[in-house]
């Protein structure tokens, strides 16, 4: 079978409460489950917490919660495979046979059930360990600079200053929604940034890291912007 697990412990410091925090009407967490349920990928999807209340209102919008997650497992150093693999080990330890595991995060409220199962046939087609979110840097990473202690600037790569942008590789980095992966993947911890991995590419308007109070706001506007426009269904 496969499973959708979505990580939401209770202990986010930047932005208190964040996995359940209201955005634009309801709790983060039930875009996410609600994009897992609609497309049509599992037969379960599973919320994993150390925390009651987020459990109670991931059962709420359709998720089960079938365990507390272990402390260990729910601090700032807590990573995310290990998280997973817990999830499946408790799993398998009550009878259960997982084929893909999709560790979806819970402040992803611009993914959409169709990327989900579209990123799912990628995995399959390509025969990769794991299908991943990605999206482009908005400027070519060649050409960034650093603030120096004596508030001058330095390139990081100063050979590429005369070099026109549009003369240099697009970067792409981890749009941090989702993880397809084969189940033996997961279990074995192999890294996700890896030449065994898959890049499912998401435009950048669909992309927004939500880790301060800035960027949620920002999240939220372009939530109804996207909305308004059409882009988001």
């Amino acid at each position: 079978m496969n499973i959708c697990v979505i990580p939401a412990r209770g202990g986010s410091k930047r932005i208190p409460r964040k996995n359940i925090k209201a955005f634009n009407g309801k709790p983060i967490i039930a875009y996410s489950i609600e994009a897992a349920l609609e497309s049509n990928c599992f037969d379960q999807v599973i919320v994993s917490t150390d925390d009651n209340e987020i459990a109670e209102v991931a059962k709420t919008y359709g998720a089960k919660v079938p365990f507390i997650r272990p402390a260990e497992l729910s601090n700032d150093y807590a990573g995310t495979i290990p998280v997973i693999k817990h999830t499946i080990e408790w799993l398998e330890d009550h009878n259960n046979t997982i084929d893909n595991v999709c560790c979806l995060y819970a402040t992803a409220p611009f993914i959409q059930s169709q990327t989900i199962s579209k990123a799912f046939q990628q995995l399959q087609e390509l025969k990769a360990d794991y299908c991943f979110s990605v999206t482009s840097f908005a400027f070519p990473i060649q050409r960034s600079i650093r603030i120096t202690q004596d508030d001058k600037v330095s390139m990081f790569y100063p050979e590429n200053f005369n070099v026109r942008s549009q003369d240099l590789e697009e970067a792409y980095h981890d749009a941090g929604q989702f993880y397809w992966g084969k189940i033996q993947a997961f279990k074995d911890e192999l890294p996700i940034f890896s030449e065994t991995a898959s890049p499912y590419i998401l435009p950048r308007y669909l992309v927004q890291d939500i880790d301060t109070t800035e960027d949620w706001i920002r999240a939220e506007v372009m939530y109804r912007v996207l909305q308004e426009t059409g882009l988001l269904s």
